[in-house]
């Protein structure tokens, strides 16, 4: 059963259409890359799914249950106030950039959310949040302050507290474009490790290397909406719309 499901997702901003009847969806265990040129979208459309962007029309399915129905901007369906939180808890989100608390240690940004959102007891939640940082290699800095940290470091803790929260489906928007070249390599690891125990994960990404390791499905976007999409071996290798070809020799 897709995790997500859009149908004829559309968002403006004034006159601009930034995304154009998108029709998608993610199965449960699949990892599926976004990947296209800056300004087709690929972050509007991630966070367009959980609610950080409002929708112009179109309907978005969580868990094969209607989120939201949305029709010239205005809403023709929203689920009620208590399954709308369930649902959105669901999905986890990391960032480009880290939006860690900075007066908090790294056990403590990890934990802050499933205490209270979730009403985790404390014990239980800083049993967890060990358990998530030990996965993401970073058991030794529970104690510190994210500005002992590098950016790697901080995007790992980044992926730990959203993974805090065990949502259904992770959310990645180019999660490595601020970090310096030599800590990319960390947190795509991270990421791999992810995909490989089976979480279901949507990425947008410019590391076309993780893309095709990584991914069991690409999607090229352009111009708001999907040109493309296939087996990353097939996409990255036999490209058929001539703007995926243009995209992929440019950067390849």
């Amino acid at each position: 059963m897709s995790v997500i499901r859009t149908e004829k997702l559309c968002k403006s901003f004034g006159t601009l259409e930034v995304l154009r009847d998108v029709d998608f969806n993610v199965e449960k265990g699949e990892v599926v890359c976004i990947i296209g040129p800056s300004g087709a979208g690929k972050s509007t459309f991630l966070r367009s799914l959980n609610q950080l962007e409002t929708i112009t029309s179109g309907k978005i399915f969580v868990d094969g249950e209607l989120f939201l129905h949305r029709e010239k901007n205005a809403t023709v369906h929203d689920s009620d106030p208590a399954k709308h939180k369930s649902l959105l808890l669901e999905m986890g989100m990391v960032f480009q950039s880290f939006n860690l608390f900075p007066h908090k240690t790294v056990l403590e940004n990890v934990t802050l959310a499933p205490i209270a959102v979730k009403q985790m007891p404390k014990e239980k939640a800083e049993e967890l949040g060990r358990g998530i940082l030990a996965k993401v290699g970073l058991s030794e800095k529970a104690d510190v302050y994210p500005s002992k940290l590098s950016g790697g470091q901080q995007q790992r803790v980044a992926i730990a507290r959203a993974l805090a929260m065990e949502p259904k489906i992770m959310l990645f928007d180019e999660p490595t474009s601020a970090l310096d070249p030599e800590l990319v390599g960390e947190v795509l690891g991270v990421m791999k490790d992810l995909a490989k125990s089976g979480m279901t994960m949507l990425v947008v990404t410019h590391e076309m290397g993780f893309a095709r390791e990584a991914a069991n499905r690409v999607v090229f976007m352009s111009d708001g909406y999907i040109a493309e999409e296939g087996l990353p071996e097939r996409l990255f290798t036999a490209p058929q719309n001539p703007r995926t070809q243009q995209f992929l020799n440019s950067i390849l």
